[in-house]
């Protein structure tokens, strides 16, 4: 989103959303098998840093239906959606700061936060849900689990963000040269 206007998608930039969402519905199906480690949480931050939040949301919520009709559909799809938009808006609120934007390394351990809001927004949203009557007890059981996401997305994103950066620096060049 630039300003206050919501860009047009290009027949190009259509394409390469969905095959960025390719790429998180594959990294998260690959990686089920370990508990809450898997690259989509640092892929959608990147994508959201780059094409901006409107465009992160999209490729968030197509993501996350397509590995859930695989993983299990349920009330929860809703919950996952709000946390990893939530997550998504705090890295665009952040990518205005001059010092974020600049470093991977302060992107990863934002990745790595990321982890723990996400854990947290779920169980807040998750006990009103379910009407469970402990929060904290029912957050800090799942504690565990935000922590292993936390540091998958932290390694994922120092693993993938120079690749992307990559591929983002070769579809500028194609586009100035065209």
């Amino acid at each position: 989103m630039r300003g206050n206007t919501i860009r047009p998608f290009t027949t190009q930039e259509i394409a390469f959303l969905s095959l960025l969402t390719a790429a998180c519905v594959v990294g998260r199906l690959m990686f089920q098998f370990i508990p809450n480690v898997q690259p989509m949480t640092a892929l959608l931050i990147m994508i959201a840093l780059h094409f901006g939040f409107s465009r992160g949301v999209i490729v968030t919520v197509l993501s996350l239906l397509i590995t859930n009709f695989y993983l299990g559909m349920g009330i929860w799809t809703f919950s996952q959606i709000i946390g990893f938009s939530l997550i998504l808006l705090f890295a665009c609120l952040l990518n205005s700061v001059p010092f974020f934007n600049r470093f991977i390394w302060i992107q990863a351990i934002y990745s790595l936060l990321a982890g723990y809001l996400y854990g947290f927004v779920l169980a807040v949203i998750d006990t009103q849900i379910y009407g469970l009557t402990n929060f904290w007890a029912y957050y800090l059981a799942g504690l565990s689990f935000d922590t292993l996401h936390g540091l998958g997305n932290f390694g994922f994103y120092i693993l993938l963000a120079p690749v992307f950066q990559r591929l983002m620096n070769n579809k500028n060049n194609q586009k100035k040269r065209l």
